[in-house]
């Protein structure tokens, strides 16, 4: 029998997320967030989740634009102290040393050492409790060639994305080794049509 843990966010794995805007000046801003995801394929659309008290969250309000950057594992010092510092008190570029760009496809600042960025503008603001959930509609997703398979598909395996854990505030690693082929390996579970 399973045992009750109560309600809360415990959802295990989050992604590490970091948010690029730009504030009122202009200035690039970028925090971490754990409270995303894919939210819709036509439109190719993601969903981050932040708290009105951020100034991430003012930004993306006055702009209604944002970036999704997606850290590799040996980035996930700087990824780490993006989500504890606010833009308020600190250039977060200047203090982990990493490159500011301006996205072509959106008004938001990317992480440029970062191996993944998808361009995002709000297609919908949803007021939920605490925090707001901004959905964004990708209009675009730019990718270093060395993430890239020789499909030209994101390649896990050399993108090494880190996921968080909210209960123990641990960051873990995804790669290994592919356990199944989805859409495929539960064929197995499938009737026969007729």
């Amino acid at each position: 029998m399973k045992k009750s843990i109560g309600a809360g966010t415990l959802l295990v794995p989050t992604p590490t997320w970091v948010v690029g805007t730009y504030d009122a000046t202009g200035r690039a801003n970028a925090a971490t967030i754990a409270w995303g995801g894919i939210c819709c394929s036509k439109p190719p659309c993601v969903a981050v989740s932040l708290r009105s008290a951020t100034m991430t969250h003012g930004n993306i309000m006055a702009r209604k634009v944002f970036t999704v950057n997606i850290p590799s594992q040996d980035q996930i010092a700087q990824a780490d102290y993006m989500g504890m510092a606010s833009g308020r008190d600190a250039d977060k570029f200047a203090v982990t040393g990493l490159t500011s760009a301006k996205s072509e496809f959106v008004d938001a600042p990317y992480v440029a050492d970062f191996p993944v960025v998808i361009a995002c503008t709000v297609l919908q603001v949803v007021e939920i409790g605490l925090h707001t959930q901004f959905i964004g509609e990708i209009k675009d997703i730019l990718a270093d060639p060395a993430a890239l398979d020789a499909q030209g598909r994101l390649d896990i395996a050399a993108v090494r994305p880190v996921v968080y854990a909210p209960g123990t505030r641990t960051y873990h690693a995804v790669v290994g080794e592919p356990l199944a082929q989805g859409f495929n390996v539960g064929r197995g579970y499938m009737k026969e049509p007729g």
